[in-house]
């Protein structure tokens, strides 16, 4: 196995799809800073309904009128490596919520054995 096989860290940011970094959507900003930072990958999830510490209700149905769907950005890498960008994710959020679990990771490199 690669180097990224093992035990490691899985990452889950809970955002709205209306969250911004500056101009742009967080989860852009977010996606950005994990490639940029050299991570393996990240997959934003876009979530069909849901609820956070408001209770206010966010769902897909009704022809879209909610522009504020849950937003889900997971990242998996060791705990060193997330603790070290942490601040950056602190100073980018405005509200939300980060979940860290343990997960146990099988790589499958893309070349092909002969």
């Amino acid at each position: 196995m690669g180097k990224f096989s093992g035990e490691k860290i899985l990452m889950r940011i809970f955002i709205g799809e209306g969250d911004k970094h500056g101009h742009r959507p967080l989860y852009e900003a977010l996606v950005e800073l994990f490639r940029r930072e050299g991570f393996a990958g990240a997959t934003v999830l876009r979530g069909i309904a849901g609820f956070g510490a408001s209770s206010v209700y966010h769902t897909d149905k009704l022809l879209r009128l909610s522009s504020d769907l849950p937003i889900i950005v997971e990242v998996v890498d060791s705990q060193e490596r997330l603790d070290a960008i942490m601040p950056q994710i602190d100073d980018m959020m405005n509200g939300g919520m980060i979940t860290l679990e343990k997960a146990m990771v099988i790589h499958y490199d893309q070349r092909k054995q002969a």
